[in-house]
């Protein structure tokens, strides 16, 4: 059921990496709380389907996507800019890009996954970040929401490359809060940048695959979700340069 007056209501929210389970989910769950949503994605076909299942879903709410190379930062830069033009505003951008690599020792680490992981994890929220810095500064409920993971504060042997990317993308996260903070001077940010810490994901089809696996501590794309939107039901000043943890605290 669509939420008439909360604080997503009339927000233009960007999905960054719309196309996977979790964007999926998020697509959903900002669409039913009134938000404009607007997905990116590098994989066409797979946006398209998460664009249309969000609309179909919830009738009325305008979801779009758009097929934007997030390792190009003018491109990206595009995006934002076109995204503001075309709808008045951008209050969010939700960084859901992921991408996984490890081995089964430290020393077996290849630096072709940290080339790899780089791009993925740390790349795209420089460029995504930069993109939207002047847009949501602008709003009045501006959010930079980062997903990241518990492995980021307590990296393991076989998960160098993945650990160090995440832990790369928090501190950029937060010092885009740091320039928030500073911006709102002495009344405190109006906008916020934050980083949600889970210690994996799961979804409907993982289940199916395996389903006498526990996931134990796994946090659901649904939940995951919630979460995002629920960071606008609070003050910028309370969650901005914050880790908000999904898992127990490592």
């Amino acid at each position: 059921m669509k939420n008439s007056n909360g604080p997503l209501e009339g927000a233009v929210v960007a999905v960054a990496g719309a196309a996977g389970p979790a964007g999926r989910a998020a697509l959903l769950r900002l669409a039913e709380a009134g938000a404009t949503v607007v997905g990116a994605d590098a994989d066409p076909e797979r946006l398209a389907e998460a664009v249309d299942a969000a609309r179909y879903a919830h009738g009325g709410a305008t979801v779009t996507g758009d097929t934007v190379d997030l390792l190009d930062l003018a491109a990206t830069r595009e995006w934002a800019d076109k995204t503001e033009k075309e709808f008045g505003r951008i209050d969010g951008l939700v960084h859901l890009v992921g991408g996984w690599r490890g081995s089964a020792s430290f020393a077996e680490t290849k630096m072709s996954d940290w080339d790899l992981l780089e791009r993925l994890l740390i790349r795209t929220v420089q460029h995504t970040s930069l993109a939207f810095h002047d847009g949501l500064l602008r709003s009045d409920r501006g959010r930079f929401l980062l997903i990241s993971a518990a492995g980021a504060s307590k990296p393991t042997a076989g998960n160098a490359a993945y650990s160090a990317a995440k832990a790369a993308a928090e501190a950029w996260t937060l010092a885009l809060g740091d320039a928030f903070r500073k911006e709102g001077g002495d009344d405190g940010p109006r906008s916020a940048a934050a980083i949600l810490v889970v210690k994996a994901l799961v979804h409907e089809a993982m289940r199916a695959e395996r389903p006498n696996a526990k996931f134990a501590g796994f946090t659901d794309v649904t939940e995951l979700a919630d979460a995002i939107a629920g960071v606008w039901d609070r003050p910028a000043t309370e969650v901005n340069g914050q880790r908000l943890w999904l898992t127990p605290q490592p």
